[in-house]
């Protein structure tokens, strides 16, 4: 598989059969070898342009042995947005293109793609690696098979929030992305409870990996033209193997925010072919401060701000990462009793607002407070103001007005990533 830079010949070919382990992470540094069993379908690009897919279909004999190491210059894609006019951070993340309006507008009208490679990811293997995950965290990975994904969270015995994962099961491992400030702590906490029987390893695959998430309603497109097309449609979580010039890439639907859009782990050594890839088919590059606010206006809620030891997993409305009927995990009890004696005081609302507001700052009513503000971020026009914030449950809801702060008015409005949780009837128990 040659690539050669100018008419670059660019080869991406899917496999419906997964990638099949053949190291151990104990006794190596890299991922793994991977070997194949494949079911080819390929096409190159030249000149950073898609040519038809069904052109180029040809026949691939086995992948070579792929190591996740960086290569000894890692310098592609970095060089490549850099070159593009991207300001880069002295801890190599993409803050911005100089565009971030126009990527917002993307995310409601095109598409974009963010690098997220600062973002957490965890590989957990072994053979009680599925029941390991099922007891340390609120997602029922027992009824998960190859293939599929979901969302999870990591709670203190008491349910107080530390961050939510979303885990690829695949077939040696489950790989788990998570927040870039939470990932050495989750990893300290799953670590120690690790006893001398179980069969579980824990690798931070961070600096091995990138990590690329593709947001907006052509996403779909894109990945058609990509000759992806076979992920558009399935359940959230659900993830294929590829190959990108000779080594692995995983691709999967849902882009940490949303059930929408697509999420891309690869080599870092194949990072700026694939980032030049998904431009080529027209998405806009956001950086890392477009993508906060974003974040906030989602709704997705974040450690450090949202996810704290302040509040409960209920509290922060993250029920689709929560299983009512497994049994025992951490944090089950608490969750368990609150359900139960409908015991949930507060929750995360969006809260549109008429000016700028500290995070922090008090959310009253009638001259009561009622909630705390946790995320602010300021829109694409002047006028527009957007925060996130724990209100109690009785004392405003949906439309309601409030004040935050000292004089800033706010209406409560719901976002799509809370709104996108399916909390249980009252008619349904635990």
């Amino acid at each position: 598989m040659a690539a050669t830079v100018g008419c670059m010949r660019y080869l991406l070919v899917g496999a419906t059969t997964p990638l099949r382990r053949s190291t151990s992470l104990r006794s190596s540094s890299s991922f793994s070898s991977w070997t194949w069993k494949p079911n080819p379908i390929s096409f190159p690009i030249q000149n950073h342009a898609f040519r038809s897919p069904e052109k180029f279909f040809t026949p691939l004999a086995a992948a070579s042995p792929f190591d996740l190491s960086p290569p000894p210059i890692d310098l592609d894609l970095l060089d490549t947005v850099t070159e593009a006019g991207a300001k880069v951070s002295e801890a190599g993340i993409i803050e911005t293109f100089d565009n971030d309006d126009e990527a917002l507008d993307a995310v409601d009208n095109g598409v974009v793609v963010v690098d997220l490679s600062h973002f957490g990811r965890i590989r957990v293997s072994g053979d009680d690696r599925i029941q390991f995950l099922h007891n340390q965290s609120t997602a029922n990975f027992e009824c998960l098979q190859e293939g599929q994904g979901c969302d999870t969270v990591f709670v203190t015995p008491t349910a107080r929030t530390i961050d939510v994962a979303h885990a690829w099961i695949m077939k040696n491992a489950v790989t788990l992305v998570v927040s870039p400030v939470t990932c050495g702590s989750i990893i300290e906490m799953l670590t120690k409870y690790i006893f001398f029987a179980d069969k579980v390893e824990i690798q931070d695959i961070t600096k091995k990996t990138s990590f690329f998430v593709l947001v907006g309603p052509k996403s779909h497109q894109v990945m058609e033209d990509l000759n992806l097309g076979g992920l558009v449609g399935k359940p959230y979580g659900t993830h294929q193997h590829f190959m990108v010039n000779g080594m692995p890439i995983t691709v999967g639907v849902g882009n940490v925010i949303s059930e929408d859009g697509f999420s891309f782990m690869m080599s870092p050594a194949i990072a700026g072919s694939v980032w030049t890839a998904l431009l080529s088919q027209g998405a806009i590059p956001m950086g890392s401060n477009a993508w906060e606010k974003l974040r906030i206006f989602q709704g997705r809620p974040a450690p450090g701000k949202e996810l704290t030891n302040e509040f409960n997993v209920l509290e922060a409305g993250l029920w689709n990462s929560i299983s009512l009927n497994k049994g025992c995990y951490k944090g089950q009890e608490t969750i368990s009793r609150l359900i139960t004696y409908d015991g949930v005081k507060q929750r995360l609302w969006g809260i549109s607002l008429s000016g700028p507001a500290e995070p922090g700052s008090p959310i009253t009513v009638d001259g009561k407070k009622v909630g705390k503000l946790t995320s602010y971020a300021c829109g694409r026009t002047e006028s527009e103001h957007f925060g996130l914030g724990y209100i109690k449950r009785q004392a405003a809801s949906n439309g309601n007005t409030v004040i935050v702060g000292d004089n800033i008015a706010g209406t409560v409005v719901e976002v799509p990533f809370l709104a996108w949780q399916s909390p249980p009837s009252k008619s349904s128990g635990p």
